[in-house]
């Protein structure tokens, strides 16, 4: 095995909250499409398939470094929100754990010297900085907005988008 059964054990567990996290926009999306909001659920809806593509990303991992996978048990997610806002605000704090638990990964295979996985662990370092951006986006949109159909019509014509790179 190329890695130890103590790493191994910890991005089971990350594999479980990968699947957590698509599981809670999965949820949201309904809740969005419940209330006819259709930007809001297709994007929360996008947002799940990641999560669970997150998740195979981990999986693969485990299996190539010669571990075994171990799923744990999901919570149920949270699927009822007085407001839009509300539930983008659980999202960016969703997406700001999962960066503290990626965080703790590469800690891990620091104190454990696996170099192998803090190589693999940087493509979710980069991806947790854009998704963080982007819902912090998102939530900043649905606060200024007048109005839910607002924010709608904005996601259709221009969508969710982070800070242009500067010029190379």
């Amino acid at each position: 095995m190329l890695t130890s059964e103590k790493v191994i054990a910890a991005i089971n567990e990350q594999i479980g909250n990968e699947f957590g996290a698509a599981m809670q926009y999965v949820a949201i999306a309904a809740h969005f499409a419940t209330e006819a909001l259709s930007q809001l659920s297709e994007h929360f809806f996008l947002q799940a398939e990641e999560e669970d593509a997150h998740a195979m990303r981990f999986i693969k991992y485990v299996v190539d470094a010669g571990g075994r996978v171990v799923i744990p048990a999901i919570d149920a997610p949270r699927s009822q929100f007085a407001s839009a806002e509300e539930a983008i605000k659980l999202s960016l704090d969703q997406e700001v754990n999962v960066t503290h638990q990626i965080n703790a990964l590469v800690e891990l295979a620091r104190s454990e010297n696996d170099f192998i996985t803090i190589n693999f662990l940087q493509w979710f370092l980069g991806e947790q900085l854009e998704e963080v951006s982007s819902m912090d986006n998102l939530l900043k949109i649905v606060q200024r907005a007048e109005n839910i159909l607002r924010v709608e019509d904005y996601l259709a014509r221009v969508g969710v988008k982070t800070m242009t790179p500067p010029p190379a």
